[in-house]
């Protein structure tokens, strides 16, 4: 019997659609932290605004940042969940997990291209590794590191055994929801975002509601 996977809304940046997703049961609200993203949150709200916000899943998305700012907005912003959106070595996870609160989880992104050997090889030598961290994050591979509303080939991780939890992003919509199904191990929670914006950052609240009352059907 397969669990119903879990619900990421990331990109957020609206301090009321944040509380309407909130009411909602939404498990991961997503934060992006990357100067260079149309959603970097930083320019929306203050780290001591997210911190305030009561909830169990605030997720801050990093691309290839520095150390100590990583550190420093996690206490900053009360963060549940850091992602490694970018091209972290190995000894900066390592690093990171020694020196980060062990109640702070780590998901670390495998970004999928349209190249299968490399993508292969990428999901392959990642998974290989062992690192310390809770959760793997298969996305749409992109110069703008995420939010571009394509969907890449899953049928790829079919070919792996993944040894971690998993969430599954990059163009997921109401088109495409049925397809999860064929996913020999199914994802831990889907990860959603630009498919479901008016605008970078402002989410269409009734459209998210609506996909997730079809995805519960069709667990």
């Amino acid at each position: 019997m397969n669990r119903q996977p879990q619900l990421k809304v990331c990109g957020l940046t609206k301090p009321d659609q944040i509380q309407e997703l909130i009411s909602m049961d939404v498990d991961f609200l997503g934060f992006i932290f990357y100067e260079k993203s149309p959603r970097y949150v930083l320019n929306h709200l203050g780290a001591e605004e997210i911190s305030a916000i009561d909830h169990h899943g605030k997720t801050g998305v990093f691309v290839n940042e520095k150390l100590d700012i990583i550190l420093q907005m996690v206490q900053k912003a009360g963060l549940n969940f850091v992602q490694l959106h970018g091209d972290e070595s190995d000894d900066f996870i390592v690093e990171l997990r020694q020196k980060m609160s062990p109640k702070v989880r780590i998901i670390k992104v495998i970004r999928i291209g349209n190249d299968d050997a490399e993508s292969k090889n990428r999901i392959t030598q990642t998974i290989a590794k062992d690192l310390p961290v809770d959760y793997y994050l298969f996305d749409t591979d992109s110069k703008a590191f995420g939010g571009t509303g394509k969907q890449f080939d899953w049928n790829i991780l079919n070919e792996f055994t993944i040894t971690l939890p998993y969430f599954l992003s990059g163009g997921i919509s109401e088109d495409n929801i049925g397809n999860i199904g064929m996913l020999k191990q199914q994802p831990f929670a889907l990860d959603i975002n630009s498919k479901f914006e008016t605008e970078p950052g402002h989410k269409n609240i009734n459209r998210i509601r609506e996909f997730k009352n079809l995805y519960q059907q069709n667990k």
